[in-house]
């Protein structure tokens, strides 16, 4: 109950002070956490024979993708294909003005 009472006394500013303390104090101790396993779980496959990337695999990174629809009227609009159609090619395709393959590159 005496650090309920204590926060009660801190004013707004000094609050949010405190969480960004907390927060950044959190974000450090998991991440020395997470690198004190992966350490661990590194030598465990190594006295095995094995590296960790043999046995969880190595994380694949990926690139962009590579552009598929282009605007006509405006090069800088570009969609990959992936994820949510975008509003350029939403309005030009609405109604049956336009077909989609119409703005493939």
């Amino acid at each position: 109950m005496g650090r309920a009472s204590n926060l009660d006394k801190l004013n707004l500013d000094e609050l949010v002070a405190l969480r960004a303390d907390i927060d950044a104090r959190l974000a450090e101790r998991q991440a020395s956490e997470r690198n004190a396993l992966r350490q661990r779980l590194a030598d465990l496959a190594r006295e095995q024979g094995f590296s960790l990337d043999e046995i969880v695999g190595a994380s694949r990174k990926r690139g962009p993708a590579p552009i598929k629809y282009r605007d006509p009227k405006n090069p800088m609009n570009t969609w990959s294909g992936r994820g949510r159609t975008p509003r350029w090619l939403v309005a030009a395709t609405k109604g049956g003005r336009a077909k989609i393959d119409d703005f493939l590159v």
